[in-house]
C-alpha cells in the first residue's frame, strides 16, 4: 500500500503555517466561495438576471440518467483533493488553485452580469426515483448564477491535473476523462445549465490552466 507523503495525524491548527501543512490553507478558498455563493443567491433578484439560452439547448433532450454523473461530481472533487493531499501535495496545490481561480472568475461574472436559465421542464416526462431526486436538486440549487458553469470548470481542472500527475495509471486517467465528459454533458441533459455555460467555462479554464501551470513550471525550472 502506498504511503502518504504527509502524516495528517500530526496536524494541529497551530501547525497550519508550517511547510508540512501550509498547503491546507488553500482550502479556505471554499469558505470565501460559499459566502459569495450565499450572497449572490440571496441578494440578486431573479428579475435582474439575464436569461442564458442558445438553440443547442432546444435540441438537447431531458434525460434523468445524467443525474448519476452530475452527482458523482461531488465525490470526484472530494476524492481528487483527498488523494492529492495524501500522495501528491504539488498536484493538490495545482488543483485547489485552479478551483479558486475559476471560482473567482465565476463570481465576478455572477455579480457584474447576473444570469439565470429557464430550461427546467415544468413537468418531468417520466416519474421515477431519478426525476424525484432532480426535483429535489432543483429546489436546493436555484437556476441563477449559472454562466460560466463551475460544474464544468472544476471537472476540467480535475481532468487536467490528473492527466499531468505522475505515478497514476493510464487506465485511471482515461476513466477520469470519460467521467468528466459525462459530467459536463450531464449539466445540459438534466437542464441545470445551458450549453452556453459550458462554452463560457472553457476560457475560464484556459486562464486557470495558464496561471496555475505556468507558475509551477517556472518553479521547477
Amino acid at each position: 500500500m502506498r504511503k502518504p507523503v504527509v502524516d495528517y495525524r500530526q496536524f494541529r491548527f497551530s501547525k497550519l503555517n508550517t511547510p508540512q501543512f501550509s498547503h491546507l490553507k488553500l482550502l479556505l478558498g471554499w469558505v470565501g466561495y460559499f459566502i459569495l455563493y450565499f450572497l449572490t443567491e440571496n441578494l440578486i433578484p431573479v428579475e435582474k438576471c439575464h436569461v442564458i439560452h442558445c438553440s443547442l439547448d432546444d435540441i438537447i433532450p431531458f434525460c434523468e440518467w445524467f443525474l448519476l454523473p452530475y452527482v458523482f461530481w461531488y465525490a470526484l472533487i472530494v476524492f481528487s483533493l483527498g488523494y492529492f493531499a495524501l500522495y501528491d501535495v504539488d498536484s493538490f496545490k495545482k488543483l485547489q488553485t485552479f478551483i479558486i481561480i475559476t471560482q473567482v472568475c465565476a463570481m465576478i461574472v455572477y455579480i457584474v452580469y447576473p444570469n439565470c436559465q429557464n430550461l427546467r421542464p415544468a413537468e418531468f416526462p417520466r416519474d421515477n426515483f431519478l426525476t424525484d431526486c432532480i426535483g429535489f436538486l432543483y429546489a436546493f440549487d436555484t437556476n441563477t448564477g449559472v454562466c460560466p458553469s463551475l460544474h464544468c470548470a472544476y471537472s476540467i481542472g480535475i481532468a487536467s491535473v490528473w492527466l499531468k500527475a505522475k505515478d497514476v495509471s493510464k487506465l485511471w486517467k482515461a476513466f477520469v476523462v470519460i467521467v468528466v465528459i459525462l459530467i459536463c454533458l450531464s449539466t445540459m441533459f438534466i437542464k441545470q445549465h445551458s450549453a452556453v455555460d459550458f462554452f463560457v467555462a472553457l476560457p475560464v479554464c484556459l486562464l486557470a490552466e495558464i496561471l496555475v501551470f505556468k507558475v509551477f513550471y517556472k518553479k521547477k525550472a
